[in-house]
């Protein structure tokens, strides 16, 4: 199936990848990724159940899912703080924990749920980080956020960053808004993706010793990806509400 067709004309097409088979809907004149979307609606269902569960009983002393709830937003509300610092960061906290959690629920199932056992019409279902659109709309909404912080705290000033301290970096700093969402979708999808793959073949070529601790390893190295991609977010979040040149830097908790 075509995956990707940039530059197309009648005569030659340029830059045309094919990359297998996948389930696709049709949705007036769009291809929607089908697996894509089960497998992500399957996460933030367990997203869902796991807030349900642990908010329909709260105890002045948590217990059982409540506490771990309280322990993952702890560890949220830090990533969130440390990057952006203590008066900026409360607006911005629900943004960096929904990446964190779908992120690392969605790399975790990946590599402990047997997705591929489970037959669809075409292709198979796999981790929704495992798909390079995931990654790009993650990322996309992630430079949203960050232009959207920029703009809300400085207004058309905002502009001004890109000619200071002179206007002869303006295409690097242009340039540099453009890899920033790119290297955000490449490196979590790259990591997730190469995970996936290893597993699998050393399950084919040695299915009794090898797999578990390249799975181990796995776990740890999704829960880092997830870590990596909230705090980056957060940081260019706070790149955009600082600015160029602002004094008085705040000081993280």
């Amino acid at each position: 199936m075509k995956m990707l067709s940039l530059l197309h004309f009648d005569v030659l097409p340029l830059a045309e990848l094919e990359v297998g088979h996948h389930f696709y809907w049709h949705l007036g004149g769009l291809k929607l990724h089908g697996q894509v979307f089960l497998t992500s609606w399957f996460v933030i269902g367990l997203l869902l159940i796991a807030s349900v569960l642990a908010t329909r009983n709260m105890q002045r002393v948590p217990q059982g899912m409540q506490n771990l709830m309280e322990y993952v937003f702890e560890f949220v509300r830090d990533i969130a703080k440390n990057q952006l610092g203590e008066k900026e960061y409360r607006p911005w906290l629900p943004f960096v924990g929904t990446l964190f959690l779908f992120i690392f629920v969605s790399n975790w199932s990946g590599a402990l749920l047997p997705w591929h056992v489970i037959e669809i019409p075409e292709g198979e279902l796999a981790a929704p980080t495992g798909d390079i659109n995931t990654t790009v709309a993650l990322a996309l909404l992630t430079s949203l956020a960050y232009f959207y912080a920029g703009f809300k705290k400085r207004g058309l000033g905002y502009f001004a960053k890109y000619i200071e301290p002179t206007p002869i970096l303006l295409p690097i700093a242009i340039l540099e808004d453009f890899t920033k969402p790119l290297s955000l979708s490449f490196r979590l999808f790259g990591n997730i993706l190469a995970d996936e793959l290893v597993v699998a073949v050393l399950v084919l070529l040695v299915p009794l010793f090898v797999p578990l601790p390249v799975m181990m390893l796995g776990l740890f190295t999704s829960a880092i990806q997830a870590l990596v991609f909230a705090t980056l977010a957060a940081a260019y979040i706070h790149e955009a509400l600082e600015g160029h040149g602002d004094e008085g830097h705040e000081e993280h908790a």
